[in-house]
């Protein structure tokens, strides 16, 4: 249905200014960044004193990534906000620029806001932070065919940025200026609620939009009852204007096969709005369907944005009292585990879930099963449905913190700093310090890169040692705000910790080795006086693939050699249990 009575009336109110090229074409095409930047000014033009325009940073490609502000009080500023006590709802669109809904939803709402068509007096309430675009460059690689499974617009921007990176796998690692800038961003706002607007991929089926928050199923109790009537309230106001939403991301289990169902999941904080939510904050996935036409799209996402407004303004104060009572727990230290990744276990239900008719069958093209659906023919599914959650890695944290040696501590204490992360530095060498060091007994590479990185999962455990540290070294407290984010960042196992994104590498490499002809007779010499040895290497050559390798032979004695490296596979991050002496606070870096 492309809503032809109240495009009609958006049309003939909005002031001509503000009137997008989406509602100019009856939401056929959208605009260029160029009609980003011109709203930006106009906005605050023809709504003075209750909007603001802030650019956030420069793309790679020299673009400015702008925000809008909106408050009918003239409540603007991040300082303001706080003095205010005043509830933020900050949401973006064109994470991935090809799914540009929100980008045209906000725009639209924004306007009918601050003009008292919608919701009348909400904008008193709670300010609304507003990225039209945060993918700009990948925005400006326009073209027809980028979203093939997707209706509409006609022209769209690109999923990656520049660099060729995925900004919504960026989070925790933080690598493109984009993400920088925006997170700085977000933490000097610090919203109650952040939004990531976004269309999906997939199967065809009637539900029109899926809202995933949390925590809701992680994080604290009375976080996860609060997401939970978040959620409620919203589906209720959604159903009510005749969308089909679900809370989970509408993915086949299987690809391509609806009998396998849906799993709700809780991914690690390189997305979006698990990364809000590792804060301590709500954060929102919103996916429109793709095969729905771009009206249809641009209101759901509209109400959705909306009903989150109206939702945060009425609730402010109590969400506010549950995230500061989270934030106190976190600061005074009595967070004492982090769960690293979740799984579902396999306690199932069965769902309707409104599909469509389909057949799956063999392709002569493929050689594979390939789906065909009748959009035709609207079809109840009856699905398993797997909600149920169980950590899958949890990390118990040391009393006090983590320690950087110096030669990592200035890019670390840069990328604590864009989350927002307090550390300090050690002001003058500590001769002995009980800590606990980690090396990998397993090291396991990817075959290729994952955003621009060779990533690396280990295997170890923390142990106890003495060992030196160096005046320079960073201090991370685990008593602080964001304490679960401290964890997925330096708890090496973690899927999403600095050292599973490869940025250790280089200490799992080995770089300096002894000769062949230098291990041969050391080998001999070695078993001819250590019956321990001999005992372990007659046990090793038992396995027919290690008699088999000889350089895995070989390795058996360099191991055991004086000359070995004996830091290769040590992580270079320690864990302490009480803080140093000695340390000198480091600010997080201003936006």
């Amino acid at each position: 249905m492309l809503l032809p009575t109240l495009l009609a009336l958006t049309l003939h109110q909005a002031p001509s200014s503000l009137t997008t090229v989406s509602e100019q074409s009856g939401w056929k095409r959208t605009g260029r960044y160029s009609e980003v930047e011109s709203l930006c000014r106009a906005f605050p033009k023809a709504f003075p004193g209750k909007v603001r325009c802030d650019t956030l940073g420069t793309t790679p490609e020299g673009r400015p990534l702008l925000a809008l502000v909106a408050s009918a009080d003239g409540t603007l500023t991040p300082a303001a906000a706080a003095r205010k006590q005043r509830p933020v709802v900050f949401f973006q669109g064109g994470i991935h620029s090809g799914e540009i809904d929100g980008k045209d939803a906000g725009f639209w709402l924004l306007r009918d806001l601050l003009a008292g068509k919608e919701q009348p007096g909400v904008l008193k309430r709670v300010t609304a932070v507003f990225v039209p675009v945060f993918n700009v460059d990948g925005h400006e690689r326009f073209g027809p065919n980028h979203r093939p499974n997707q209706n509409g617009p006609e022209e769209m921007g690109w999923r990656a940025t520049a660099q060729n990176l995925n900004l919504n796998r960026d989070y925790a690692k933080a690598e493109a200026p984009e993400m920088v800038a925006l997170l700085k961003y977000l933490h000097a706002w610090d919203p109650l609620v952040y939004a990531d607007l976004h269309a999906t991929n997939g199967a065809k089926f009637e539900h029109d939009v899926s809202v995933g928050i949390e925590p809701q199923k992680s994080g604290p109790a009375p976080l996860r009852a609060l997401g939970v009537k978040l959620r409620e309230e919203l589906f209720t106001e959604l159903a009510s204007q005749q969308h089909l939403p679900v809370p989970f991301y509408p993915s086949f289990i299987e690809d391509d096969d609806p009998t396998s169902g849906f799993a709700y999941g809780v991914p690690p904080p390189r997305f979006s709005h698990a990364y809000w939510a590792a804060h301590r904050r709500f954060g929102v996935l919103v996916e429109t369907h793709s095969w729905k036409p771009y009206a249809e799209r641009v209101k759901a996402t509209r109400h959705v944005v909306a009903s989150l407004l109206r939702l945060v303004a009425r609730d402010g104060a109590t969400l506010r009292a549950a995230v500061k009572a989270a934030d106190a727990e976190d600061a005074a230290g009595k967070t004492r585990e982090v769960v690293l990744a979740w799984k579902n276990t396999e306690q199932k239900r069965t769902i309707d879930f409104r599909g469509y008719a389909y057949e799956r069958g063999a392709s002569d093209v493929s050689g594979q099963t390939w789906i065909r659906y009748d959009d035709t023919k609207p079809q109840i599914w009856k699905v398993p449905y797997f909600e149920e959650l169980q950590p899958a890695l949890t990390a118990a944290l040391p009393a006090g913190g983590y320690l950087v040696p110096p030669a990592h501590a200035a890019w670390v204490e840069a990328k604590l700093a864009a989350h927002g992360l307090r550390s300090k530095r050690l002001s003058r060498p500590v001769a002995s310090a009980a800590v606990e060091g980690f090396r990998a007994t397993e090291t396991k590479w990817s075959t290729q890169s994952v955003e621009n990185r060779q990533t690396l999962n280990v295997k170890g455990a923390w142990e106890p040692q003495t060992q030196a540290l160096p005046a320079g070294t960073l201090y991370v407290p685990v008593a602080q705000e964001g304490v679960e984010l401290v964890a997925h960042l330096l708890e090496p196992t973690g899927p999403d910790s600095l050292l599973s994104w490869g940025f250790f590498n280089a200490h799992f490499e080995q770089k300096e080795y002894v000769e062949d002809y230098v291990l041969e007779p050391f080998a001999r010499e070695l078993l001819a006086k250590d019956a321990a040895v001999k005992a372990a290497w007659e046990a090793k050559l038992k396995d027919p693939a290690f008699a088999k390798d000889a350089r895995a032979r070989l390795r058996f004695f360099y191991e055991r050699h004086p000359a070995r490296d004996v830091q290769l596979r040590v992580y270079p991050v320690l864990r302490i249990q009480a803080a140093p002496q000695g340390l000198a606070v480091v600010q997080p870096a201003k936006p």
